[in-house]
């Protein structure tokens, strides 16, 4: 049941960590591109890198509450793969076929760069 209530509050706690991090994006940022997921899903990644590498250094074989609360909640709750999918899909549909390619480029590379830029990281701490 803790493990529950860890994921839950850690998915909330993400979501709106999502909410406030895409407007405050979206402020200085033309709407016209899904700057915001972008930058959610970026850092979204480094952060499970960087946790994930933490854990498994300290805690390989066992599931930790922390880790769940972050990982699975905040992280969860925090990146957006839905938002990602149905942003490219109106890029298409909008005929803007160049963005929406770069779009999903920035994404899954940022993305998979930032995982190991965070396991690197918890290396070094």
């Amino acid at each position: 049941m803790l493990a529950l209530l860890s994921v839950a509050v850690g998915g909330a706690t993400g979501a709106v960590l999502r909410y406030l991090v895409t407007g405050w994006v979206h402020k200085g940022l033309p709407p016209t591109f899904p700057y915001g997921t972008i930058t959610v899903n970026i850092v979204g990644s480094l952060i499970v890198g960087f946790v994930s590498g933490i854990f498994a250094a300290r805690a390989p074989s066992r599931e930790h509450l922390g880790q769940l609360f972050l990982i699975v909640g905040v992280c969860g709750g925090f990146t957006t793969f839905s938002a990602f999918s149905a942003e490219t899909y109106h890029l298409i549909e909008r005929g803007a076929v160049l963005p929406a390619a770069l779009n999903a480029t920035l994404q899954v590379v940022g993305a998979l760069a930032a995982v190991l830029a965070g396991f690197w990281l918890s290396r070094q701490v």
